[in-house]
């Protein structure tokens, strides 16, 4: 599965519409620090993002096809984008109503998340430029 992100800029603000596979649209932009208007999230911030929300519905998944009772799951990622290698911490919070094996399960389910998995593996980039009228 292809995931498509186009982004339309006016060229003079740092506020960018992302449309995702033509269906959503995200708003980023960068503080005010920067030149920005701080209306959302700045483009490095929307990676941690998407992996605390791709680790929550991962295992949320793993939970309904189980028929396993969970309460609640809150994902906490801290991410700091000058460490090299990048670094992210990661935790995971459960309800102790589950059971020792259900805790270890879902720690192994989390690992397996789409996001993660792509982190992990890496990336190469083929990328071009395209001068012209805006189609």
């Amino acid at each position: 599965m292809t995931v498509t992100a186009t982004v339309r800029s006016d060229g003079e603000t740092l506020r960018q519409e992302v449309t995702v596979n033509g269906r959503h649209t995200i708003v980023t932009d960068e503080p005010a620090s920067l030149g920005g208007t701080d209306t959302g999230p700045t483009p490095e911030e929307l990676l941690p993002t998407a992996l605390a929300a791709c680790i929550t519905a991962t295992v949320t998944l793993y939970v309904l096809r189980k028929g396993w009772k969970l309460d609640w799951i809150d994902v906490h990622i801290d991410y700091d984008p000058d460490s090299v290698p990048r670094h992210f911490d990661v935790v995971i919070a459960l309800p102790d109503t589950l059971d020792a094996n259900q805790v270890q399960r879902l720690h192994e389910i989390a690992g397996h998340c789409p996001v993660r998995r792509s982190l992990e593996a890496g990336f190469s980039f083929q990328e071009r430029v395209a001068t012209g009228p805006r189609a």
